[in-house]
């Protein structure tokens, strides 16, 4: 990898271990500590989700407008003047409004680092992305065994590592990134962004594969919400609950070896890895509706991380390979906010059907969505096959 992707992944790492000693814990902060319902829990992680939306749908403007490098230390400034806040307010309401600000900061760092990765190591195509992945996953598995075990002392040390931890993070950027070399091009809005996009075809094929992307999130966010609130109530520890998350991210960095032989067999067809993985999470769902302690999570989650190797590096990827030149970061932010976007659904959606339902029906409804993000991952490529035949037809 160029001297440049390792900065990133680096400063990924850093960003990534911060956050994680917070957002698994979020519900149950909000639960527990607060003393508020699920559904409540969803409205705060949907308003902490929907801010960062917007974060990434500018930040991957300002990539194209300004470049990775401004954007990134924008993104940070604005989360450590939140976890400031935090670190001294998180009761009720301060909480909530703090973490939409941090979900606004955070938002926009991702798409620009994922746009840079893709910027500085164009040949290595899905590798890039993948290697920010790992990065980010190795940031889940420390921040996660570590906040698991500073909250069983106290959540307010919670706060102030995560403070700490983009500190960090903030002198990496400044000091590293600003020598990395983008081509940010003219601002535009985002409805004028799909008008100079030159194929209109490539934009409908990227909503079509992006919406089958956000079903997978809704989905796979209940492990963060009401799946995480779910094994409180089943006498599953918060250690053990966070324990998980290590091991997702563990087995992320370590599995590498063996993933990457059978993602070598795909070739270019990138559907595979995305149909492969969506499947496999269904049988990790199957597994989790029918666990009663924590050997049946356990086995759900490693089965739910084999899954999200395949689809959550593959999807940026396809992204990337569709953007127009000088397009990267639009078309990264609005893969990233439609992951963004799942994780805002997902905990308001999943904690109403538990509440008014129940958490059988909630697994229920999350396999049909993964059967609907299947057809959608199948014939996302229709609108440009489409286009190619009738450019052929008319030559």
């Amino acid at each position: 990898m160029p001297r440049s992707l390792w900065l990133l992944v680096i400063g990924m790492m850093v960003n990534v271990t911060g956050s994680s000693f917070l957002w698994p814990l979020n519900a149950i902060y909000i639960h527990d500590h607060l003393g508020k319902s699920l559904s409540v829990a969803g409205i705060v992680l949907m308003l902490n989700s929907g801010a960062s939306v917007i974060g990434n749908l500018i930040g991957g403007s300002l990539y194209d407008k300004i470049g990775g490098y401004r954007s990134i230390l924008l993104g940070i400034i604005i989360t450590i003047f939140a976890l400031i806040g935090m670190t001294f307010w998180h009761g009720w309401p301060a909480y909530p409004i703090l973490l939409t600000i941090i979900g606004l900061g955070a938002g926009i760092i991702v798409p620009a680092m994922f746009a840079m990765a893709g910027a500085v190591w164009k040949e290595g195509g899905r590798k890039a992305f993948n290697a920010v992945y790992i990065a980010q996953n190795f940031g889940v598995a420390v921040g996660s065994a570590l906040g698991g075990l500073v909250a069983s002392f106290s959540f307010d040390y919670i706060f102030l590592a995560n403070l700490i931890m983009f500190i960090i993070f903030f002198l990496i950027a400044f000091f590293g990134y600003k020598k990395i070399k983008t081509n940010p091009g003219n601002h535009t809005t985002i409805l004028q962004e799909k008008k100079v996009v030159k194929s209109k075809s490539k934009v409908v094929a990227l909503l079509i594969l992006c919406a089958g992307y956000l079903l997978c999130w809704v989905g796979y966010v209940q492990w963060q919400s009401t799946i995480a609130a779910y094994t409180q109530e089943i006498n599953i520890s918060l250690g053990q609950y966070s324990m998980l998350w290590t091991i997702n991210g563990a087995l992320i960095v370590l599995g590498q070896p063996l993933l990457n032989p059978i993602v070598k067999k795909f070739g270019s067809n990138l559907k595979g890895p995305i149909i492969t993985g969506i499947v496999i999470f269904m049988i990790s769902f199957g597994i989790a509706a029918y666990a009663a302690d924590f050997k049946g999570f356990l086995a759900a989650m490693i089965i739910l991380t084999i899954g999200e190797m395949f689809v959550w590096p593959t999807v940026p990827s396809i992204a990337d390979n569709l953007a127009p030149k000088g397009k990267e970061g639009f078309f990264q932010g609005i893969v990233n906010s439609t992951a963004t976007g799942g994780r805002m659904i997902g905990p308001l959606l999943g904690g109403m059907l538990v509440d008014i339902y129940s958490m059988s029906v909630l697994f229920e409804f999350l396999i049909i969505l993964f059967v609907i993000s299947i057809i959608l991952s199948l014939f996302y490529d229709r609108p440009l096959k489409t286009e190619i035949k009738k450019q052929s037809i008319s030559m």
